[in-house]
């Protein structure tokens, strides 16, 4: 799996619940219990479907099930009692969703080439918790902002870019662990230099 095939793929997730949005703070107590249901029965059904693979191919099926049970329940969970918070775990729902579907597809490779999918996935689940993190931080950070002081403008500012320096450190990081892993496919001299360009390239020298 590459990092493209999961950039796909977590598109594809974010889509798929797009529609089931509602307006927020316009839900009663009685529409979120009825789309609950509706979800659950959703999440049985589609894993019913699943009974008809067989081998990784359930695995696959089954993750994909759930993923989007979780994302649809975080999103239900959103629209009814609306919240930055409640914003930020559709994101981290999502990015878990991508990830345990990715996981099980990485199940259809072997040696270092499993190993490599299993921490391209990783660095993608890292990269979207991150970026979603930095933006509640910043939407936290604005609104304070926007009825105080300059000088709580000020520690806004600066409470966002610490938000931001610690998501690119993130990134960077599940990066270098990519880029190790696929020096492993090669051998002596060639995997050292591999190595060293490596820790060259993401600052770990």
């Amino acid at each position: 799996m590459t990092r493209t095939t999961l950039t796909v793929l977590a598109a594809a997730i974010g889509l798929a619940f797009g529609a089931t949005a509602q307006a927020e703070g316009k839900m009663t107590k009685s529409d979120q219990t009825n789309a609950k249901a509706a979800i659950e029965a959703d999440y049985k059904a589609a894993k019913n479907n699943c009974e008809g693979s067989g081998g990784n191919a359930k695995d696959i099926c089954e993750a994909r099930a759930k993923g989007t049970e979780r994302v649809a329940l975080a999103e239900l969970h959103a629209n009814y009692k609306p919240s930055r918070e409640a914003r930020y775990e559709v994101q981290v729902a999502k990015a878990d969703a991508v990830y345990s579907v990715a996981i099980e597809e990485c199940d259809d490779k072997a040696g270092n080439a499993k190993d490599v999918c299993v921490k391209e996935a990783k660095a993608t689940r890292t990269a979207s918790k991150a970026d979603a993190k930095v933006h509640m931080k910043a939407a936290e950070a604005n609104k304070e902002a926007n009825v105080k002081t300059a000088k709580a403008q000020s520690e806004a500012a600066t409470e966002i870019t610490e938000a931001k320096k610690s998501a690119a450190k993130s990134k960077r990081d599940a990066d270098y662990a990519v880029a190790k892993e696929k020096c492993d496919a090669r051998s002596g001299d060639p995997k050292e230099a591999c190595k060293t360009e490596a820790k060259s390239q993401y600052d770990k020298l």
